[in-house]
């Protein structure tokens, strides 16, 4: 389960068909009103959210709505949805994932050459996965090119258990987040607060940033990187809200 998979446009989109936007507590959480009504996820479940700063979150990007509703510019509730109708019975299968992104996470492979880029990746991706063995007890194998090297079991197995000890909306973050990066550790790191968002999205392109700083960019590339460092900034402040 890619969480990252359909965070784009819709064909057509639907007409703002509310005024006000409010939160009220709940059973279970915080619910957003839109015009006093419940709001509710596609599959018609009610949006009820664990903290108020995670409904303040949904809540402002309904609230900062135009004339039509811009699904891509709410990738929260888009998070929330999936937290609320796929999450809960799809743990098992969501936790393997993470686990099979760290069994070939970015930060472990370092380049052969040159050394300028493998002198950054070194001391970017160090000390985050020094952090990870002493703090998370992951220890990872590092290698140096492309090639697929396995890595621990039991760091695999860890990585498991960690995402299965996260609440539903936490695992639907760090399953979000993975991909984002391309690496369980950075992830991870977010959700620990080892890494802010932009320095965790700054570890995640270290390669294309000095290939930028070599041959430029162009609009495209950096359109799409604004986008992802957007949607990295928006999963720190999930997480932050969580623990809040």
């Amino acid at each position: 389960m890619d969480l990252r998979k359909g965070f784009h446009e819709p064909v057509e989109k639907p007409r703002r068909f509310y005024e006000a936007v409010s939160l009220v507590d709940a059973e279970g959480g915080v619910q957003v009103l839109l015009d006093g009504r419940n709001l509710r996820t596609p599959r018609a479940m009610r949006m009820i959210l664990p903290t108020r700063a995670v409904a303040e979150q949904v809540a402002e990007e309904w609230a900062g709505q135009g004339e039509t509703i811009e699904m891509a510019a709410m990738p929260a509730t888009r998070l929330a949805n999936t937290a609320i109708e796929s999450i809960p019975a799809a743990r098992e299968g969501v936790a393997d994932q993470v686990a099979q992104y760290a069994g070939s996470d970015l930060v472990c492979y370092f380049a052969e050459a040159p050394e300028a880029l493998v002198a950054r990746q070194r001391a970017g991706w160090e000390p985050v996965l020094a952090r990870a063995e002493s703090e998370a007890g992951l220890r990872f194998e590092r290698c140096a090119g492309i090639v697929h090297r396995d890595q621990p079991p039991e760091t695999l197995a860890e990585v498991r258990r960690l995402a299965l000890t996260l609440g539903d909306f936490e695992l639907a973050g760090l399953a979000f987040g993975t991909p984002l990066f391309g690496s369980a550790v950075l992830a991870l790191a977010l959700h620990r607060g080892w890494l802010s968002p932009d320095e965790a999205f700054d570890l995640s392109r270290v390669d294309e940033a000095f290939q930028e700083e070599k041959w430029g960019v162009d609009d495209e590339a950096a359109e799409r990187a604004r986008r992802l460092r957007a949607e990295a900034r928006m999963l720190g402040r999930w997480f932050r809200s969580l623990a809040g």
